[in-house]
């Protein structure tokens, strides 16, 4: 059979040459999905043009790569890749997820929903015309919704993040404690759980003025910059908190085991701009690599 043609390069094609610069490196901070494929299989290109439409709607959040198996035959068999076509999700280094062959569209998506959340809507995409529901509304909302469907558990996930949004952080770490495991690794769950870490932190923390005298008195106070950067995160300064956090890495990336990488992780979840998250990211990656 002749080759086909290969799918639109809206994915980035990985090499033995840019596998760690383009691969290893980008999984670290967030998700790659990764196709190996060949131009002589009808198939791959079926299932690749399907990822490409799913990918382009997590709008970055989510970064698709291909590696052709019949020139890379070394990165495949790397990966321990059999059959063709095979997905590996990639996270943080490492294979977190996939399968082997064709999957329905409803079973790739629901894949994705374990490890990457999706962008809100476009602007353009919601209905002028419909009010926005409060949190309070969609609390209300998923409770009933819980009531008559209890085993569909990924509701109890969307009601931990309403009582996150409201609020309420005492009633969203009771939902989480009744999640089962197969949705501790969900994004939605990660992002909580990190909202109730940062709110946990200010306890008993000092105020803005006194961390800001500590910080006057000693620059290399890396505690008093990384309370302060958490106090600007959960006030709403997103992006005073990041160059907080930012400003550590670049001063002492080792510091408090990593410390400042682990907020930025952290705090990546919980925003909502892509393209802010994508700017720190980056940002991020070029102080580690």
């Amino acid at each position: 059979m002749s080759d086909l043609s290969p799918p639109a390069p809206t994915a980035i094609d990985i090499t033995s040459v840019n596998f760690e610069a383009e691969l290893l490196q980008p999984s670290m901070t967030q998700p790659v999905l990764v196709i190996f494929w060949t131009p002589r299989s009808e198939a791959s290109i079926s299932l690749g043009s399907l990822l490409e439409k799913i990918s382009a709607e997590y709008r970055g959040a989510l970064t698709l790569a291909r590696i052709d198996v019949d020139a890379e035959a070394q990165v495949a068999e790397m990966f321990g890749v059999r059959s063709i076509p095979t997905v590996i999700l990639m996270r943080e280094g490492q294979p977190a997820d996939g399968f082997a062959g064709a999957l329905p569209e409803s079973e790739i998506r629901e894949l994705l929903s374990r490890h990457v959340t999706p962008p809100p809507p476009l602007e353009e995409d919601l209905d002028a015309n419909k009010p926005v529901e409060t949190a309070d509304q969609a609390i209300a909302r998923l409770q009933q919704e819980i009531a008559a469907a209890p085993e569909r558990d990924e509701l109890k996930l969307d009601l931990a993040v309403a009582f996150m949004q409201s609020g309420n952080a005492t009633a969203a770490a009771a939902e989480l404690e009744t999640l089962p495991a197969s949705l501790e690794t969900d994004d939605r769950a990660k992002r909580v759980r990190g909202q109730l870490e940062f709110a946990a932190l200010l306890k008993d923390a000092p105020t803005v003025a006194e961390l800001d005298a500590r910080i006057a008195k000693n620059a290399e106070d890396y505690e008093a910059h990384d309370l302060l950067g958490v106090r600007l995160l959960v006030d709403g300064q997103t992006e005073a908190a990041l160059e907080k956090f930012l400003s550590i890495l670049k001063a002492d990336r080792s510091w408090n085991d990593g410390q400042a990488k682990k907020r930025l992780i952290a705090a990546f979840l919980g925003i909502d701009d892509a393209d802010l998250v994508g700017t720190y990211r980056r940002r991020m990656s070029s102080l580690l690599f």
